[in-house]
């Protein structure tokens, strides 16, 4: 069990366009100790995903999982999912809105208008191909955690910036009280 160090705005790491991992290390024991860490580290800090160039790896490599997590208690269970090298077909025009926060910008949160179903093709570890559609909340954490290995983070997707602000802050007056609009369905 190894907990990573989780890179914050600001490092490079964090612009960086991700490498694909190359078909013949699918299956080795590099992959599967990154998907291990990955995981243990999105746990410890109670994240719903986290992407390897959030621990300092430039590769395309994604973990998500919704159990009992404290930070989204009402959110429907994702079981623990990895996608390698993983690509995005939106199928609805249908969009959603999203107050999202990050494990790489502690303590701010956001809304974040995002395709309301998605399909998603990958790979898992050990090579097998992965292709599932996922909607409404589920769809948000998939783009979140992809738009992390093209280097982009949810702070460049926010629609009006006045919803831009600190959990407690949010939590005590709402974006709309904060001079935002109103809070939106969910919340990543």
């Amino acid at each position: 069990m190894a907990i990573l160090k989780v890179a914050r705005m600001g490092h490079p790491i964090l612009r960086q366009v991700s490498q694909p991992v190359p078909e013949e290390e699918l299956g080795s024991p590099g992959l599967l100790g990154l998907v291990r860490d990955l995981v243990d580290t999105m746990r410890e800090y109670d994240g719903a995903g986290l992407a390897a160039p959030q621990v300092h790896v430039p590769r395309r490599v994604v973990v998500m999982e919704l159990a009992s997590n404290p930070r989204y208690p009402d959110a429907d269970p994702l079981p623990l999912t990895v996608l390698v090298n993983p690509g995005i077909e939106v199928i609805s025009e249908r969009r959603i809105e999203v107050l999202e926060g990050c494990l790489s910008i502690p303590g701010i949160r956001g809304v974040v208008p995002r395709a309301a179903e998605i399909l998603v093709r990958a790979r898992d570890p050990h090579g097998g191909v992965f292709e599932a559609r996922y909607a409404g909340f589920h769809a948000a954490v998939v783009q979140h955690e992809c738009d992390h290995l093209d280097g982009v983070l949810f702070v460049d997707r926010v629609a009006d910036t006045r919803t831009l602000g600190f959990v407690r802050e949010l939590e005590r007056f709402g974006p709309e009280r904060a001079g935002g609009p109103a809070a939106p369905a969910g919340d990543l």
